[in-house]
């Protein structure tokens, strides 16, 4: 099995910055590339601590990395499973071979249901390689 392009979306929960240096151990002996991408409604001050913090992560690392901000400011809500659909479009357009994203379960039955997972809809979708970190 090799890894070449290895994608992280970053949420700015403890889970996510978890998956991220999770990444940058996976990516490491494959000398892969990790693209950590945050994808927010929220205005750019607000994402200012999540970068900050991404930044300082990605600096440490021993392979090629970049990280950058998908805005869509234009969504009140988003549901995970558009948040899904927007990590896949980014499969799709960069050719990503893996993604590694966290995931925590929302706390009960009806959260689940109207919030669903956005690495639920990574998962299903089967279209890449996707490991995801508690």
């Amino acid at each position: 099995m090799a890894i070449d392009h290895i994608l992280v979306p970053i949420d700015g929960t403890d889970v996510g910055f978890r998956a991220l240096s999770f990444g940058l151990d996976l990516a490491a002996p494959f000398n892969a590339r990790l693209d950590a991408v945050h994808i927010t409604t929220e205005e750019p001050e607000a994402t200012a601590p999540v970068l900050g913090r991404t930044q300082r992560i990605l600096d440490t690392a021993d392979v090629e990395t970049s990280l950058e901000v998908s805005p869509e400011l234009d969504l009140d809500f988003r549901p995970a499973d558009r948040l899904g659909k927007d990590i896949l479009d980014l499969v799709a357009e960069r050719g990503y071979d893996h993604v590694v994203m966290g995931h925590e379960e929302p706390p009960g039955p009806v959260e689940r249901a109207i919030l669903g997972s956005a690495a639920e809809t990574v998962l299903r979708s089967e279209r890449v390689t996707l490991t995801v970190v508690p």
